[in-house]
């Protein structure tokens, strides 16, 4: 799946209703495409973790045109597991991640924080 809208018919095809229905949801996974035009982009997402963010942002339910109540968290396993497979840990993401040297530099606190 590339586009949110393929998302959202495969959602119908599932559990009925309209596009519009789910597409809010399977564009929220990929508006990260925004930042990072590249596979890498579902890091930011594509997880468990994502997913419970989600339901937090949409809330439990999703109600469709037809009046179907479809629980928020599975659509957003929908899509994840349409991209990835299977719905990985964000640790999975993390753990996978080359550390980059600017990654571990800080700069001291401000004096008034010491």
């Amino acid at each position: 799946m590339a586009n949110p809208y393929f998302h959202a018919c495969s959602s119908v095809k599932r559990w009925g209703g309209e596009p519009e229905d789910y597409l809010e949801v399977h564009q929220w996974f990929d508006e990260t495409k925004a930042s990072c035009p590249h596979v890498q982009h579902r890091a930011l997402r594509h997880h468990a973790e994502g997913v419970f963010l989600c339901e937090r942002i949409f809330g439990p339910i999703v109600v469709t045109s037809t009046g179907r109540k479809v629980p928020t968290r599975e659509i957003g396993e929908q899509h994840i597991i349409e991209d990835c497979g299977r719905v990985p840990l964000a640790s999975e993401w993390l753990e996978n991640m080359k550390i980059q040297p600017w990654m571990l530099k800080s700069v001291p606190l401000s004096d008034q924080y010491q």
